[in-house]
């Protein structure tokens, strides 16, 4: 008889508050010391943050092997995905950025409260984009959710290159400051007061540019509809390479992340059955 599989470790890794900023009305960064975190070196870099359940003892470290092992499943941590603002290796200092509208959801009113010496538990990071230098120009497009990844990725544009970025947020107070040593043209687009679907300002405007000459590098991520919308726009209407394009729907208007995740996971056991895999 066969020894069971060797469990398989999900330590999860230890950030403490150091201050927090609030950036725009909605958006509150929260900065934490880590002394493990390891940069993969990409500008779309996410994190799997870990917010306990009250009332229930964990193992200390974390680990979500052993949580799965020993808990039911009502008393796992929520698990919820965000985009590393920065990293700075020297300060030890990673910074993320959360939206917030009051008391909805589990991240936004933590952020919210978190004060110097509080913890947060992460597994991560993953990703996979970053500006590839040999572009001839890039396409940038996102919402709130995909601002903290649109930002770093213009931070680290080398001088000489160019971008166009496209971003929605609610209002004009939304609105930041994006800067770095490329040549970028960014136009932000509002919700507030406008009509019609989430996202609509985005698509019309990628479906309306003219593209410039030369190999484009595209990086499209944000609410799932304008994301899927897109997608069809940039492969079918445009033809472009797949792996020049970056496309992740982060988040799906009216789910939260457990059932956007877990729509996401049955649509692809679909598409494998369907393949005959």
């Amino acid at each position: 008889m066969s020894s069971p599989a060797p469990r398989r470790n999900r330590r999860a890794k230890l950030a403490v508050v150091r201050r927090t900023e609030q950036i725009t009305p909605h958006m509150i960064r929260v900065v934490l010391s880590c002394d493990d975190f390891e940069d993969n070196g990409k500008s779309d870099h996410y994190v799997k943050l870990l917010f306990p359940k009250l009332g229930v003892q964990y193992p200390n470290p974390l680990d979500m092997g052993v949580v799965r092992e020993q808990l039911p499943s009502e008393q796992w941590p929520t698990m919820r995905t965000y985009t590393v603002r920065s990293w700075d290796e020297g300060a030890q200092e990673l910074a993320i950025d959360f939206v917030y509208h009051g008391d909805e959801g589990v991240a936004g009113p933590w952020a919210a409260s978190a004060k110097p010496g509080d913890q947060l538990w992460f597994n991560g990071p993953g990703g996979a984009y970053a500006p590839d230098e040999a572009a001839a120009w890039h396409l940038l497009v996102g919402d709130e959710s995909a601002l903290p990844a649109i930002s770093a990725a213009i931070e680290v544009l080398p001088a000489g290159a160019h971008a166009k970025a496209f971003v929605e947020v609610e209002d004009e107070t939304e609105e930041q400051k994006l800067s770095g040593p490329g040549e970028v043209e960014l136009t932000w687009f509002h919700r507030a007061g406008a009509t019609g679907e989430r996202g609509d300002g985005l698509v019309a405007a990628v479906e309306a540019l003219e593209f410039p000459p030369g190999d484009v590098q595209v990086f499209v991520h944000g609410e799932a509809g304008f994301v899927l919308r897109l997608r069809r726009h940039l492969f079918d209407q445009r033809g472009l390479s797949r792996d020049r394009v970056s496309l992740s729907g982060y988040w799906r208007l009216g789910k939260n992340e457990d059932g956007w995740q877990a729509e996401k996971a049955e649509t692809a056991r679909q598409e494998r059955a369907a393949a005959g895999d």
